[in-house]
């Protein structure tokens, strides 16, 4: 069972139906119990960087998470979820991350629309197996304002470019990111799914 966790920070429905449409077993949740129970947790996620881990924080779950990612269970960071995985955001602010990966979160820069928003080609920075049969140029949804800044480019899996090279899929061990929306991403979105729950097995 897949924890996706619940935190009122948007969007966790959409990314339920394309789970369940795929066959994986998944629980919307809030629950300490729960998700240390789980078999791996997804974070979905859209809105501010500092509201969503203040929710967090009242609800108790940001030293689970990380608890759960110290003993090796995956974890799905997805869009703001994604955003989340790093030290720090200064969106509006300056705010704590997780520190899952190295790095930090910051506003494209001025000259460039924003938001980034419609559908950008990934560009394969490694071969990892949440790749699995996806190609460079093949195209997913994106809708951000911030952008990860890396500590590491080794993390990055796929990049897009916008202005700058936007870290689109990033992994580190059993922690991995989607800077876009998968479930709003057809076919690529839709494999890319497909190979968490195949890391996961």
């Amino acid at each position: 069972m897949i924890a996706i966790i619940d935190y009122d920070a948007g969007n966790v429905k959409s990314v339920s139906k394309a789970l369940e449409k795929i066959g994986l077993d998944t629980v919307l949740t809030s629950d300490r119990a729960v998700i240390n129970a789980s078999r791996a947790m997804i974070l979905p996620g859209v809105g501010s960087f500092g509201k969503a881990m203040e929710n967090l924080q009242k609800l108790d779950l940001v030293d689970c998470i990380q608890n759960n990612v110290k003993k090796g269970k995956f974890f799905l960071g997805i869009c703001l979820g994604m955003q989340m995985l790093f030290d720090v955001s200064y969106e509006d602010g300056e705010w704590p991350g997780l520190g899952l990966i190295g790095g930090s979160v910051r506003r494209f820069d001025p000259g460039l629309k924003i938001p980034h928003m419609g559908w950008n080609a990934l560009i394969k920075n490694r071969e990892d197996a949440i790749g699995r049969q996806i190609s460079s140029g093949e195209f997913v949804y994106f809708v951000h304002s911030y952008y990860a800044q890396m500590q590491d480019w080794q993390d990055v899996v796929y990049y897009a470019e916008y202005g700058v090279n936007v870290p689109a899929v990033v992994r580190k061990d059993n922690v991995i990111g989607m800077q876009f929306h998968p479930e709003k991403s057809s076919d690529c979105g839709i494999q890319l799914l497909k190979n968490f729950g195949e890391l996961i097995r």
